[in-house]
């Protein structure tokens, strides 16, 4: 069977893969991802009571999912009370409070979370009818929300969010101070605090709306799946695929990494859970340590790239731009999968370069045991993606139906059949995963808000568009470096929501498609997980290698280069994201995009069936650019480049053989 096979090649224990982890990965998880440095409480009293809360808001979530959710503000007001709730007892104040106790304050502070949400409910007609004109238990209770959203923030993701929420509420109080492009009147304390907690375009605004409904749905999913033995079964299947071929471990980790990754969305926990097996086994057929290490970074990323969760982002995405989820997925798949190309074939290209061979066939489980074991863990995501793109109901409920039948599915095999523990297990874990995220939203619903009332959005886009001298190519330039800039340090939906609010609209303004403006930008947010000098997922890749992180951040950023060309890709080349096109058009820019991507990677790793000289490299490279834009021209040209490359080699292939002869 699957799981004594893999003994042979000195796998992981499975409940690793189901989110358990050993101390050294917990602690490497911790090191650089923050938002995993929770609370283990002594007291059994308290643990019980913290557990049954959080199985308790799931069911609050997953039940309203189904039968509706209460008015805008009381189910948003409530989300983000119970989410501050967690986060004040999961998280301590500081890295040396203790993480064994809860400390007298933190019950105050969830008391005045709780508070909110009580005030809201309880004055629920009249609060919305006083909306623009706030008394003064409003911009009370208005101002404690955003010090609880800051401080809860801060706790759990560090200073860089809160200190750019703060500097945004200056800008709003002090506008009238900046210079001529960021000017505004500026606006009183109370002004702000109404369109922070009282509009719909602060705090409980459209990104706090998708956490309490979209988001916390689909972690709940991942977390079930999880439960499930889904990330056994990955790991599995990709083993079975690809463990035997050149290089295989590392095709492993790829594969792997992009399926549990477009599960569960974090680059950091992705790193941890699959590099602790794929990077030892990368390492012991050859890889370095920081290519092995870069190899899990840049894979695990991608996750969040790739359909159908996205790292939550295609909710987000879909809210924002006020389209369907299913145009969001189909339009995200094939540069995704053009992404992963570029991995695997540098991979394949240093395997093939350093004669790195695979594990041996009999060591690895057979794709038949695997199947046969848990391939009907695959129904429910084939289920899922039915629902959201054929069946016409909506994404929630789609969700709400799927997360059902995954825990029915489950119990089709012994393997993986799920306890009535494990559902509360997942529903627990699930609650716990969602934390971050959304105090994450609901800190961004404060520069969100203010980017709104002042205009800064529309001022910032203005601002690069000067800079860009009108140049599309050097908008898309400058768009990516701001970014990055914003999205070092920041988990992944507050990187993308703030470049999107903030960046994208420039794009827009130079004919950009809404829908390839916001991609480029997310493609961008996400890239800082793997560029240094802020590279979190790849020093949490390097502490479990032994690499040394600033190389394994500039390998990451290497094997990453054909993602950072297939955003400049699909906007000049639409075709990609399939808007607006014929399937023949389709048919032919994918097929030079793979060319194209293949390319980059040749001129990259220096190799195609022979090492190739640095000017042929550079030809190559520049050849892989002629196949971006929609001109025909350019990509006759770019094939051109890529057929002499392989006449050319194969020439000097076989001049090499003469010789030895």
């Amino acid at each position: 069977m699957a799981k004594a096979s893999l003994n042979k090649v000195e796998t992981v224990d499975e409940t690793l893969l189901d989110g358990m982890m050993d101390a050294h990965q917990q602690e490497i998880l911790e090191k650089y991802d923050k938002e995993s440095k929770t609370r283990k409480l002594d007291n059994k009293f308290l643990s019980k009571a913290l557990y049954w809360l959080a199985v308790g808001i799931a069911l609050y979530h997953f039940i309203t999912s189904f039968i509706g959710y209460p008015a805008t503000h009381l189910h948003r007001s409530l989300h983000v009370a119970m989410m501050l709730v967690m986060a004040f007892f999961l998280y301590p104040a500081t890295g040396k409070s203790s993480r064994r106790t809860i400390a007298w304050y933190d019950y105050i502070l969830a008391i005045m979370a709780a508070s909110v949400a009580v005030y809201v409910w309880t004055d629920y007609v009249n609060f919305i009818n006083r909306m623009g004109m706030p008394n003064t238990m409003d911009i009370i209770m208005g101002t404690m929300l955003i010090v609880l959203v800051m401080e809860a923030s801060r706790r759990i993701s560090g200073w860089p969010l809160v200190i750019l929420s703060g500097l945004f509420l200056a800008y709003g109080l002090f506008g009238q101070h900046m210079p001529s492009i960021f000017m505004h009147r500026g606006y009183t304390w109370a002004k702000l605090v109404n369109h922070a907690f009282i509009n719909t375009e602060g705090i409980y605004g459209t990104s706090v709306n998708v956490a309490a409904s979209y988001i916390f749905l689909f972690i709940l999913f991942g977390a079930v799946m999880n439960k499930s033995g889904m990330g056994q079964f990955f790991n599995d299947i990709a083993l079975a695929l690809a463990g035997h071929t050149k290089g295989g471990p590392a095709k492993v980790a790829v594969i792997a990494s992009g399926f549990l990754g477009s599960i569960n969305g974090s680059a950091v926990a992705n790193v941890v859970t699959t590099g602790a097996f794929t990077i030892p086994l990368m390492k012991k057929t050859g890889y370095s340590s920081e290519f092995s290490g870069s190899v899990e970074a840049s894979a695990s990323v991608g996750g969040q790239l790739l359909p159908p969760v996205m790292g939550a982002a295609a909710f987000i995405m879909a809210e924002m731009l006020g389209i369907k989820y299913g145009i969001i997925v189909v339009s995200a798949a094939i540069p995704a999968l053009l992404y992963y190309l570029g991995i695997i074939t540098q991979v394949q290209l240093r395997a093939a370069k350093n004669n790195l061979t695979g594990v041996p066939k009999e060591e690895l489980p057979k794709v038949k045991d695997v199947m046969k074991a848990r391939g009907h863990l695959l129904l429910p995501i084939i289920f899922l993606l039915y629902m959201l793109l054929f069946s016409g109901k909506t994404v929630i409920f789609s969700a709400f139906c799927t997360i059902i039948a995954t825990v029915l599915v489950s119990m089709l095999r012994k393997e993986t059949r799920m306890s009535f523990k494990d559902i509360l297990d997942a529903l627990e874990e699930g609650t716990r995963s969602v934390v971050s995220v959304a105090v994450a939203c609901a800190v961004v619903g404060i520069i969100i808000g203010v980017v709104s009332l002042t205009g800064f959005g529309l001022n910032m886009a203005n601002a690069i568009i000067q800079l860009g001298n009108t140049s599309l190519l050097a908008t898309l330039v400058l768009t990516m470096i701001t970014c990055m800039i914003l999205g070092m340090g920041l988990p992944s939906i507050p990187a993308y929501l703030i470049t999107a609010t903030m960046a994208a609209p420039a794009l827009i303004q130079l004919g950009v498609p809404a829908i390839a403006a916001h991609m480029f930008v997310f493609y961008f947010a996400m890239f800082a997980n793997i560029t240094p000098p802020v590279a979190l997922a790849s020093f949490a890749a390097a502490g479990i290698s032994g690499g040394d992180p600033m190389k394994t951040g500039i390998q990451s950023v290497k094997l990453a280069l054909a993602g950072f060309i297939v955003p400049y890709m699909f906007v000049y080349n639409n075709a990609l994201l399939l808007i607006d096109t014929t399937p023949l058009v389709a048919i032919r820019v994918v097929i030079t995009a793979i060319i194209g991507v293949m390319m980059i990677g040749m001129a990259t790793e220096g190799y195609m069936m022979g090492k190739l000289n640095p000017a042929i490299r550079v030809v190559v490279f520049a050849g892989s650019l002629l196949l971006i834009t929609e001109s025909v021209t350019q990509d006759v040209m770019g094939l051109v480049v890529f057929a002499l490359l392989i006449v050319f080699q194969k020439m000097k292939s076989k001049k090499a053989e003469t010789a030895f002869q």
